[in-house]
């Protein structure tokens, strides 16, 4: 088992240490499941193609890659055209010694360039194959491009349950699909790796946008099973539950109030806000009569809410013990001293200004330990040394780069 040094500089053995992952996908929830590894150890290298990866210039500026700092940290790269029979000889040479290859080529590519599941199972029985996916590998759609706002969003019907009633949904924002498909992938990583650790042989792992996205929105999917189409019910006048919105108040902020039994909390919310005759109003008294004033309760909650400040609120809210949520800024989340304390946010060992912090890992291990992050590599960085473990010499090395089968930083 390989050691790091850590912060207090004392060795810190890592539970993934001793796993060798090839990355070989490319933007965010293929690699993001490499990431997940590489904070728990394991040795990961990043292959980007010749010019680079994508990612890097997802915001058309390489100065500020904070997209490429959140993905790639913790991980080794080098760049590597595997489109030539000389590349591929290369990649399977790194694929030797490795667990796990990452990718997020669609079968048919996969295919194409002999590397396929059956060829690389047949050559390394040990080997994890992963792949995501946007529709995955059977079906009309089995060859589609897909992103997390078109296949995981939109064909998985969250963009239809999270817009407002009567209107189009908006554009979502980018990378929550990918994270949550990432976690998906490194879930079935893991499986595999203990499967491998029980019958001694590698598995063909796979996940896709779409089916994530489907799992994510399950609840309001089971409910169309069972006659119930939350998304239709939406453009219902009134269906919204005014004990499950989202409400302004009076300084512009919003809170978002979630109350799960309301004949319970019915009379706590109308107290905490001033409407404690309410609980005396025949109305009120029964869940039935007061869904059928939703109307008028949900206009009143917004009259109240929104003639308060959102502090005012938040003691009258934890008064009463009521669930809400305030709505956070992004820079409000990541300043937040309770996140800091849980480590969601810590601090990184970069000594870039613009990569102080960084969003943790959020799996726990008691008695294991995370990484700290520290810079994603610079394109080509590590492709001479990389190549050099795994048995090539200098020379070959530099007819490699020569005949621009690998590429290195300058």
């Amino acid at each position: 088992m390989q050691t790091c040094v850590g912060l207090s500089g004392d060795a810190v053995a890592y539970l993934l240490d001793g796993i060798k992952v090839i990355d070989l996908a490319s933007f965010l929830a293929g690699p993001g499941a490499a990431t997940l590894m590489a904070d728990y150890g394991a040795e990961v290298i990043k292959i980007e193609p010749p010019g680079g990866d994508g990612y890097r210039r997802l915001h058309g500026n390489w100065e500020v890659d904070y997209n490429w700092q959140l993905t790639s940290r913790n991980k080794r790269g080098m760049s590597l055209d595997i489109r030539s029979q000389a590349g591929l000889a290369v990649l399977m040479k790194l694929l030797e010694e490795a667990d796990v290859l990452v990718t997020n080529f669609r079968n048919d590519q996969l295919e194409s360039y002999g590397i396929s599941w059956s060829e690389l199972h047949e050559k390394f029985p040990h080997l994890i194959l992963a792949q995501l996916t946007g529709y995955g590998n059977v079906g009309p759609d089995r060859h589609r491009r897909g992103y997390d706002s078109t296949a995981f969003f939109a064909r998985g019907g969250l963009m239809e349950i999270t817009r407002q009633p009567n209107e189009a949904p908006p554009f979502p924002p980018g990378g929550i699909g990918d994270h949550a498909t990432a976690m998906t992938l490194f879930a079935g990583i893991m499986m595999a790796l203990y499967k491998r650790d029980r019958a001694g042989v590698g598995s063909f792992v796979e996940t896709s946008l779409i089916a994530t996205g489907c799992w994510t929105n399950g609840m309001q999917l089971q409910g169309a099973i069972a006659g119930f189409d939350v998304g239709r019910a939406l453009d219902k006048a009134g269906a919204r539950s005014p004990f499950a919105m989202v409400y302004t108040t009076r300084d512009d902020r919003h809170i978002c109030l979630v109350l799960t039994n309301p004949k319970k909390e019915f009379p706590e919310v109308a107290a905490a806000l001033g409407l404690a005759e309410w609980a005396d109003d025949d109305r009120f008294t029964e869940i039935r009569s007061i869904m059928r004033n939703r109307d008028e309760v949900r206009d009143k909650f917004r009259e109240a809410i929104g003639a308060r400040p959102l502090q005012e609120l938040c003691l009258a809210f934890d008064e009463m013990q009521l669930t809400y949520g305030v709505v956070e800024t992004l820079s409000d989340v990541i300043s937040d001293a309770h996140l800091v304390e849980n480590e969601v946010v810590v601090r990184t060992e970069s000594d870039n200004p613009l990569f102080g912090w960084t969003i943790n890992n959020p799996i726990r291990i008691s008695g294991e330990a995370r990484k700290a992050a520290n810079n994603p590599p610079e394109y080509g960085q590590d492709t001479r040394t990389i190549l050099e473990e795994h048995g090539f010499s200098s020379a070959d090395v530099e007819k490699l780069l020569t005949d621009q089968i690998v590429f290195a930083a300058d």
